[in-house]
C-alpha cells in the first residue's frame, strides 16, 4: 500500500508514501479511496490528519507519465476518479487536517484543498502548475481554491502556475497556519486533539453547515443551521456538556 494510516486516540494519522514525492499515481489514489473508506468506517474516529512521507514534497502532483497517453474518455475518467476521492475526504463526518511538510502541486494542492484546515510548514511551496502543461487542475482545483480565495486570486495562480510560499499561501488564504519545518504533523495532531474534546455531533453539524452554505444562498443556509442546532437539542451530548458546564467539570462525550 502507498497509503497508511495509524490511531492516536480520537485522531487517525493518514501518510501518502510514494518516494520521492510522492506523486498521485492511480495505483495510489485507489489506495487512498481504500483507506478513506477503512477511517470513515471507524465509529471512534473524530479527527483526520492528512500528511505525507519523507521531507520532500506532501504531495508533488500527479504522474505526467500517464497524460502522453490519454483521449477525451480516459481524461474524464481520471478526473472524475480523483474527484470523487477528493469529494468523499471533503464530506467526511469529522474534521480534515491537512500538515503540508513540502512541495503541495497540482493535484497535491488540490488533495489539500479538499481538506478542512491546512497547516504548511515554511519549507512548502504551493501550486496547481497545470496550465503548463496545456491541462487545467481537474480535482476539483479550479472550483475550491476560488471558494476558498476568491475568483481574482485563483486565476492568477491557475492562468500563471506560479507556486506561493508558505507565507504568501497564509496571506493569500490559502492555508491557516504556517509552522516551522518539520512541524506540521505535530501541530496538525495538536490542533486535531483539541477538537476531539468538543462535541462530535456539533462539529459534524457545524462542518455540514459550514458547507452547506456555500453551496446555497444566505437565507437556505441559515434555515439548514436552524435544523443543525433543533437536532443537536436533541442528543445526550448536549445535556452532558450543559451539565459539565455547570458543573465545573470537564464534559465526556460518546457522540450520541
Amino acid at each position: 500500500m502507498l497509503v497508511t494510516y495509524e490511531q492516536k486516540g480520537f485522531v487517525y494519522l493518514l501518510t501518502i508514501a510514494n518516494p520521492p514525492l510522492n506523486v498521485l499515481t492511480d495505483a495510489l489514489l485507489s489506495d487512498l479511496d481504500v483507506i478513506f473508506d477503512e477511517i470513515l468506517s471507524k465509529s471512534d474516529c473524530r479527527a483526520l490528519v492528512v500528511t505525507g512521507a519523507g521531507e520532500k514534497a506532501f504531495v508533488a502532483g500527479a504522474d505526467i507519465n500517464q497524460f502522453l497517453h490519454l483521449d477525451a474518455k480516459e481524461g474524464a475518467r481520471l478526473v472524475d476518479k480523483g474527484k470523487m476521492i477528493f469529494n468523499k475526504l471533503a464530506s467526511a463526518p469529522f474534521p480534515v487536517i491537512c500538515a503540508i511538510n513540502g512541495l503541495a502541486l497540482g493535484g497535491g494542492l488540490e488533495l489539500a484543498l479538499a481538506c478542512d484546515i491546512r497547516i504548511a510548514e515554511q519549507k512548502a511551496k504551493l501550486g496547481l502548475p497545470e496550465t503548463g502543461l496545456a491541462i487545467l487542475p481537474g480535482y476539483g482545483g479550479t472550483q475550491r481554491l476560488t471558494q476558498l480565495i476568491g475568483p481574482g486570486r485563483a486565476k492568477k495562480m491557475i492562468f500563471t502556475g506560479a507556486a506561493l510560499s508558505a507565507d504568501e499561501a497564509y496571506e493569500w488564504g490559502v492555508v491557516e497556519a504556517v509552522v516551522p519545518n518539520g512541524e506540521s504533523v505535530k501541530e496538525a495532531l495538536a490542533l486535531a486533539e483539541q477538537i476531539t474534546r468538543k462535541g462530535p455531533l456539533a462539529i459534524a453539524k457545524a462542518k455540514q453547515a459550514i458547507t452547506r452554505g456555500l453551496d446555497t444562498t444566505f437565507a437556505e443556509g441559515q434555515a439548514f443551521e436552524t435544523q443543525c442546532f433543533a437536532v443537536l437539542c436533541q442528543t445526550e451530548d448536549m445535556l452532558e456538556g450543559a451539565k459539565a458546564f455547570k458543573e465545573k467539570r470537564i464534559p465526556i462525550y460518546y457522540g450520541k
